[in-house]
Protein backbone atom coordinates (compact mmCIF):
# COMPACT_ATOMS: atom_id res chain seq x y z
CA UNK A 1 0.00 0.00 0.00
CA UNK A 2 1.45 3.62 -1.05
CA UNK A 3 1.92 6.15 1.91
CA UNK A 4 -0.98 9.00 1.57
CA UNK A 5 0.87 12.37 0.57
CA UNK A 6 0.18 14.90 3.16
CA UNK A 7 0.20 18.49 1.52
CA UNK A 8 0.58 21.43 4.00
CA UNK A 9 -1.90 24.26 3.06
CA UNK A 10 -0.45 27.54 3.61
CA UNK A 11 -3.62 29.46 4.22
CA UNK A 12 -4.43 27.82 7.39
CA UNK A 13 -0.56 28.21 9.00
CA UNK A 14 -0.01 30.42 11.87
CA UNK A 15 1.03 33.58 9.58
CA UNK A 16 2.46 34.93 12.86
CA UNK A 17 5.27 32.27 12.77
CA UNK A 18 5.69 31.24 9.31
CA UNK A 19 9.52 30.68 9.20
CA UNK A 20 9.19 28.44 12.62
CA UNK A 21 6.43 26.32 11.17
CA UNK A 22 8.06 25.48 7.65
CA UNK A 23 10.86 24.36 9.84
CA UNK A 24 8.98 22.41 10.75
CA UNK A 25 6.86 21.08 8.67
CA UNK A 26 9.73 20.84 6.05
CA UNK A 27 10.52 17.32 7.86
CA UNK A 28 7.39 15.76 8.73
CA UNK A 29 5.42 16.61 5.38
CA UNK A 30 5.25 15.68 2.00
CA UNK A 31 4.57 18.73 -0.04
CA UNK A 32 2.68 22.55 0.49
CA UNK A 33 -0.37 23.66 -0.98
CA UNK A 34 -0.37 27.59 -1.53
CA UNK A 35 -3.99 28.74 -2.36
CA UNK A 36 -3.74 31.90 -4.32
CA UNK A 37 -7.63 33.22 -4.98
CA UNK A 38 -8.83 36.74 -6.15
CA UNK A 39 -12.17 37.64 -4.46
CA UNK A 40 -13.95 36.51 -7.88
CA UNK A 41 -14.28 32.46 -8.64
CA UNK A 42 -13.45 31.75 -4.98
CA UNK A 43 -15.15 34.76 -2.54
CA UNK A 44 -12.27 35.30 -0.94
CA UNK A 45 -8.13 36.09 -1.03
CA UNK A 46 -5.88 34.37 0.49
CA UNK A 47 -1.84 33.90 -0.63
CA UNK A 48 -0.04 35.28 -3.54
CA UNK A 49 2.88 35.08 -5.61
CA UNK A 50 4.73 36.78 -3.42
CA UNK A 51 3.86 34.89 -0.90
CA UNK A 52 5.07 31.87 -2.44
CA UNK A 53 8.39 33.35 -3.60
CA UNK A 54 9.38 34.00 0.38
CA UNK A 55 8.02 30.49 1.22
CA UNK A 56 10.46 28.89 -1.58
CA UNK A 57 13.45 30.58 -0.48
CA UNK A 58 12.92 28.08 3.34
CA UNK A 59 10.97 25.61 1.98
CA UNK A 60 12.64 21.89 1.46
CA UNK A 61 9.39 20.26 -0.24
CA UNK A 62 7.55 20.70 -3.62
CA UNK A 63 4.80 23.66 -4.00
CA UNK A 64 1.71 23.29 -5.49
CA UNK A 65 0.20 26.54 -5.96
CA UNK A 66 -3.71 26.29 -6.44
CA UNK A 67 -4.87 28.94 -8.26
CA UNK A 68 -8.52 29.65 -7.22
CA UNK A 69 -8.90 32.90 -9.96
CA UNK A 70 -11.09 33.93 -12.90
CA UNK A 71 -7.73 34.53 -15.02
CA UNK A 72 -5.09 31.52 -14.10
CA UNK A 73 -2.84 32.87 -17.65
CA UNK A 74 -1.90 36.21 -15.67
CA UNK A 75 -0.28 33.90 -12.89
CA UNK A 76 1.59 31.14 -14.17
CA UNK A 77 4.92 33.36 -15.20
CA UNK A 78 5.21 35.27 -11.80
CA UNK A 79 4.63 31.87 -10.21
CA UNK A 80 7.34 29.58 -12.06
CA UNK A 81 9.45 32.60 -10.82
CA UNK A 82 8.83 32.89 -7.47
CA UNK A 83 9.34 29.13 -7.32
CA UNK A 84 6.13 26.84 -7.74
CA UNK A 85 6.41 23.12 -8.78
CA UNK A 86 3.41 22.76 -9.64
CA UNK A 87 1.00 24.77 -11.30
CA UNK A 88 -3.19 23.83 -10.13
CA UNK A 89 -5.99 25.04 -12.68
CA UNK A 90 -9.25 24.80 -12.37
CA UNK A 91 -10.64 23.24 -15.48
CA UNK A 92 -13.43 25.52 -14.80
CA UNK A 93 -11.74 28.75 -15.58
CA UNK A 94 -9.22 26.93 -18.15
CA UNK A 95 -11.42 25.06 -20.56
CA UNK A 96 -11.21 27.96 -23.52
CA UNK A 97 -7.27 27.80 -23.98
CA UNK A 98 -6.50 24.78 -21.69
CA UNK A 99 -3.74 23.30 -23.93
CA UNK A 100 -2.62 26.81 -24.38
CA UNK A 101 -2.29 27.28 -20.76
CA UNK A 102 -0.78 23.91 -20.37
CA UNK A 103 2.12 24.32 -22.73
CA UNK A 104 3.15 27.52 -21.18
CA UNK A 105 3.16 25.78 -17.80
CA UNK A 106 5.26 22.85 -18.72
CA UNK A 107 7.57 25.25 -21.14
CA UNK A 108 8.45 27.14 -17.58
CA UNK A 109 9.59 23.71 -15.42
CA UNK A 110 6.93 22.93 -13.71
CA UNK A 111 4.24 20.78 -13.37
CA UNK A 112 0.92 20.97 -14.51
CA UNK A 113 -2.19 19.92 -11.66
CA UNK A 114 -5.78 20.34 -12.11
CA UNK A 115 -8.76 21.13 -10.09
CA UNK A 116 -12.10 20.06 -10.13
CA UNK A 117 -14.96 21.70 -8.22
CA UNK A 118 -17.55 19.68 -6.46
CA UNK A 119 -20.04 19.92 -9.23
CA UNK A 120 -17.64 19.76 -12.43
CA UNK A 121 -18.07 15.89 -13.77
CA UNK A 122 -14.13 14.38 -14.50
CA UNK A 123 -15.53 14.32 -18.75
CA UNK A 124 -14.61 18.31 -18.52
CA UNK A 125 -11.01 17.65 -18.73
CA UNK A 126 -10.78 14.37 -20.30
CA UNK A 127 -9.74 15.36 -23.49
CA UNK A 128 -5.78 16.91 -21.12
CA UNK A 129 -5.99 14.28 -18.33
CA UNK A 130 -3.46 12.91 -20.08
CA UNK A 131 -1.05 15.88 -19.04
CA UNK A 132 -2.10 16.35 -15.39
CA UNK A 133 0.26 15.28 -12.64
CA UNK A 134 -1.48 16.44 -9.26
CA UNK A 135 -5.38 15.80 -10.22
CA UNK A 136 -6.98 17.65 -7.09
CA UNK A 137 -10.68 16.31 -6.42
CA UNK A 138 -12.46 19.69 -4.38
CA UNK A 139 -14.47 18.20 -1.80
CA UNK A 140 -15.98 21.44 -0.44
CA UNK A 141 -17.30 24.11 -2.46
CA UNK A 142 -14.42 26.47 -2.78
CA UNK A 143 -13.19 29.64 -0.79
CA UNK A 144 -13.25 29.09 3.27
CA UNK A 145 -11.50 26.75 5.21
CA UNK A 146 -13.74 24.76 6.83
CA UNK A 147 -16.40 24.24 4.55
CA UNK A 148 -18.94 21.39 4.58
CA UNK A 149 -18.05 18.09 3.10
CA UNK A 150 -19.46 17.19 0.10
CA UNK A 151 -19.88 13.24 0.00
CA UNK A 152 -20.81 13.01 -3.43
CA UNK A 153 -17.03 13.83 -5.05
CA UNK A 154 -16.68 10.61 -3.73
CA UNK A 155 -18.33 8.74 -6.62
CA UNK A 156 -15.36 11.05 -8.69
CA UNK A 157 -11.84 10.25 -6.88
CA UNK A 158 -13.68 6.81 -7.85
CA UNK A 159 -14.44 7.22 -11.73
CA UNK A 160 -10.77 9.04 -11.35
CA UNK A 161 -8.80 6.01 -10.26
CA UNK A 162 -10.70 3.92 -12.87
CA UNK A 163 -10.25 6.22 -15.79
CA UNK A 164 -6.60 6.50 -15.08
CA UNK A 165 -6.09 2.78 -15.01
CA UNK A 166 -8.15 2.44 -18.01
CA UNK A 167 -6.44 4.60 -19.74
CA UNK A 168 -2.54 4.20 -18.56
CA UNK A 169 -2.50 7.86 -17.27
CA UNK A 170 -0.16 8.91 -13.95
CA UNK A 171 -1.61 11.51 -12.30
CA UNK A 172 -1.73 11.66 -8.57
CA UNK A 173 -5.23 11.96 -6.81
CA UNK A 174 -5.51 14.51 -4.35
CA UNK A 175 -7.89 15.15 -2.46
CA UNK A 176 -9.16 19.00 -0.92
CA UNK A 177 -11.10 20.29 1.68
CA UNK A 178 -12.39 18.32 4.77
CA UNK A 179 -9.57 16.52 5.23
CA UNK A 180 -9.67 14.96 8.66
CA UNK A 181 -10.32 11.66 11.09
CA UNK A 182 -14.46 11.97 9.77
CA UNK A 183 -13.83 11.62 6.14
CA UNK A 184 -10.08 9.97 5.73
CA UNK A 185 -11.68 6.42 5.84
CA UNK A 186 -14.29 7.76 3.01
CA UNK A 187 -11.84 9.00 1.10
CA UNK A 188 -8.89 6.66 0.82
CA UNK A 189 -11.37 4.02 0.35
CA UNK A 190 -12.43 5.72 -3.03
CA UNK A 191 -9.01 5.70 -4.14
CA UNK A 192 -7.50 9.30 -2.91
CA UNK A 193 -3.69 9.29 -2.58
CA UNK A 194 -3.11 13.01 -1.44
CA UNK A 195 -4.34 15.36 1.24
CA UNK A 196 -4.57 19.10 1.19
CA UNK A 197 -4.61 19.59 4.74
CA UNK A 198 -5.91 22.70 6.23
CA UNK A 199 -7.06 23.23 9.96
CA UNK A 200 -9.60 20.63 10.57
CA UNK A 201 -7.29 17.91 9.69
CA UNK A 202 -3.51 19.13 10.79
CA UNK A 203 -3.23 23.03 12.38
CA UNK A 204 -6.50 23.40 14.01
CA UNK A 205 -5.51 19.99 16.13
CA UNK A 206 -2.84 21.55 18.56
CA UNK A 207 -1.26 25.21 19.27
CA UNK A 208 2.13 23.24 19.30
CA UNK A 209 2.25 22.46 15.51
CA UNK A 210 4.59 19.25 15.80
CA UNK A 211 1.65 17.66 18.08
CA UNK A 212 -1.02 18.58 15.66
CA UNK A 213 1.25 17.12 12.85
CA UNK A 214 1.41 13.81 15.57
CA UNK A 215 -2.25 13.71 15.74
CA UNK A 216 -2.84 14.67 12.00
CA UNK A 217 -0.78 11.05 11.63
CA UNK A 218 -2.63 9.27 14.32
CA UNK A 219 -6.31 10.25 13.00
CA UNK A 220 -5.12 9.10 9.69
CA UNK A 221 -4.36 5.87 10.83
CA UNK A 222 -7.29 5.33 13.01
CA UNK A 223 -9.50 5.91 10.42
CA UNK A 224 -8.16 4.07 7.50
CA UNK A 225 -6.25 1.42 9.72
CA UNK A 226 -3.33 1.70 8.00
Amino acid sequence: MKKPIFNASLMCMDILHVKEQISILNKRIDMYHADIMDGHFAKNITLSPMFVKEISKIATKPIDCHLMVENPGDYIEELAKAGADIITCHAETINHEAFRLIDRIISLGCRFGLALNPATPLVYAKHYLNRVKLLTIMTVDIGYSGSKFVPEALDKIREAKAYREEHNLDYIIQVDGACNIANFKAMDEAGAEGYAMGNTGLFGLDRDLNKAIDFMYRDFEIATKN
